[in-house]
């Protein structure tokens, strides 16, 4: 796999509410004595409020720079608006092989869009999805990790005050990355599955609070290089942001129809400075277009008639964009119930999934390719590999300075 990154001018961004960027890894694990002051949530768990002694696992060892060791693992944790996710994996070649992984909705993001906080029933969702992820990371032979968060932290007035919390309670240490950085680990972890050609290209991420467009150059996809970064915009519409925006009211095909209406009108309203900028590659013969979401790799799951979902079917697969389309027109005027019974959807995804196919439809209108990649790969994928590359070229670096210095020593010796 490629170790040559796009360009990451995130320093000088997305640094509201603390959030930092481009960094190669983090090597903030502490795990001291808590308090668990945690509220019962549905499942009973907490202690209802009452502070009782809590010690975290100790895995202040991951993250620590030390020679390589066979068979020891790397790490990316991606906490978004509405999904917590883990990917662990040991390098195999240029590549990974996935080791243990863990994905769990915890709507970190839910009401925010209207309130500006993170609820505590969120909050508490999240942090037990989180010391599942910091188990795993302690069992797990992890030599360096990275976990980052994304809108929901970036947007909402606590959000400096949970990452605190986290890292107290599971000690896991959050970096909150810009929506540029963000951008560019989707590109870097899912570019691979860009459809060939020679037009450029837009690949698309659309999360729970926000959603990014790139511009990539034109040319041939290869595996073994990144596409150079032209153009990005964030927006901060996503499923759950846009969702709670609009409102949930869905009593009528009327009411659905006019819902779905202003939907797409918000975000082809944010995207517009995006569009013009585009307008001109956007005529090009050979555009293409790559999305990695929920939504996608779930619409793509309905364009197969998949009875569960399964990711060796979808990820990677060329959809037909009119098909696409299509489908979000039939989701968009069907009831939650009608929508939750349809395999791959299900009662969360049957709330949000709307809003996502706005979204999608929104992209199509100022990208119109004719074809879709899917893609059910990003953000931990691209942290992974930007974990590994940077590691290899430490370990080159190191190697020169070794050889150099041997090479100075000789040529000492042979002075003498």
């Amino acid at each position: 796999m490629a170790e040559t990154l796009p360009p990451d001018k995130s320093s000088k961004a997305g640094k509201r509410r603390g959030g930092k960027s481009g960094k190669v890894a983090d090597f903030r694990y502490k795990r001291p004595p808590q308090q668990d002051c945690r509220k019962p949530g549905r499942d009973g768990r907490g202690n209802g409020g009452k502070c009782a002694p809590r010690t975290a696992p100790d895995i202040s060892a991951i993250g620590t720079m030390r020679s390589a060791v066979h068979g020891e693992a790397y790490a990316a944790l991606d906490l978004g608006t509405n999904n917590c996710r883990l990917l662990i994996a040991r390098p195999s070649g240029r590549d990974f092989t996935v080791i243990d992984a863990f994905s769990r909705v915890v709507k970190l993001g839910e009401g925010l869009a209207t309130s500006g906080r993170l609820s505590d029933a969120a909050m508490d969702r999240t942090l037990s999805a989180l010391s599942i992820c910091a188990d795993k990371l302690q069992r797990r032979n992890v030599r360096l990790a990275r976990s980052v968060a994304t809108e929901a932290c970036r947007r909402a007035e606590n959000g400096l005050e949970f990452i605190e919390r986290v890292r107290r309670e599971t000690g896991v240490a959050l970096d909150i990355i810009s929506a540029e950085e963000e951008a560019r680990l989707a590109v870097l972890g899912c570019h691979i599955l860009l459809e060939s050609g020679d037009g450029p290209a837009v690949i698309f991420d659309i999360g729970g609070g926000s959603t990014e467009l790139v511009l990539v150059e034109a040319g041939s996809a290869e595996a073994s290089r990144v596409p150079r970064i032209l153009d990005w915009q964030s927006v901060p519409w996503g499923v759950v942001s846009l969702t709670d925006t609009v409102g949930r009211a869905e009593d009528s095909e009327a009411a659905r129809i006019a819902r779905y209406a202003r939907m797409r009108q918000l975000v082809s309203d944010s995207f517009a400075p995006f569009a013009g900028r585009v307008a001109k590659a956007a005529q090009h013969g050979d555009i293409r277009l790559l999305g990695t979401s929920g939504t996608v790799t779930t619409l793509a799951s309905l364009y197969l008639e998949l009875p569960s979902y399964d990711r060796k079917a979808v990820d990677g697969l060329i959809v037909p964009a009119s098909e696409m389309r299509d489908i979000s027109a039939r989701l968009s005027v069907m009831t939650p119930y009608e929508r939750s019974t349809l395999p791959c959807i299900g009662h969360d995804r049957a709330e949000l999934v709307v809003a996502g196919c706005a979204i999608l439809e929104a992209i199509l209108d100022l990208w119109p390719a004719r074809r879709l990649g899917v893609a059910d790969r990003g953000i931990r994928e691209g942290i992974l590999r930007s974990l590994m590359a940077a590691e290899r070229q430490s370990e080159r670096t190191l190697k020169a300075l070794h050889q150099q210095r041997s090479g100075h020593k000789s040529a000492r010796q042979r002075a003498q």
